[in-house]
């Protein structure tokens, strides 16, 4: 396994761990698209995201490489106060969850949670969902080529 997909394997797995103990729970997923049907908990989603630098480190030769994640969240409610209350709780369970342990077990040297960006979306079914998107810096090392 790359320390790549070490790495986001991590974090999903500190999210969906840490998000566990809400009631309801939300679903998280990794690298899937939005059900048609938004659960009581909400959804989260990790997407891989990209790499964003790549920096040499030499003797021994290394990389220092900086990968850019994002957790998208989105949440339903029959009312706007309803929705905006169960995603302000997400986005702070979330923050929380990678802060607690900012090397997701050893996984990365840092991991660091941005500011969210929010949007009201439909789907069918809902009278209105509202999402939000952090992105999550991850920060590690591998020996060698930067593809291991």
């Amino acid at each position: 396994m790359s320390a790549r997909e070490t790495a986001i394997a991590a974090l999903h797995s500190r999210l969906a761990t840490s998000l566990a103990v809400r009631n309801p729970a939300p679903v998280v997923l990794r690298g899937e698209t939005i059900p048609q049907r938004i659960p009581p908990g909400g959804i989260v989603v990790v997407h891989d995201g990209e790499t964003v630098e790549e920096a040499p480190i030499l003797s021994p030769l290394a990389w220092q490489i900086e990968h850019r994640t994002e957790v998208e969240i989105t949440v339903a409610g029959a009312t706007p106060a309803a929705r905006n209350t169960l995603l302000d709780a997400l986005l702070v369970d979330i923050a929380s969850a990678i802060t607690g342990n900012r090397t997701l077990g050893g996984a990365v040297e840092w991991a660091q949670p941005g500011s969210p960006s929010f949007e009201d979306v439909e789907f069918e079914g809902a009278a209105a969902a509202r999402a939000a998107a952090i992105p999550v810096t991850l920060w590690f090392t591998v020996a060698g080529s930067p593809l291991a």
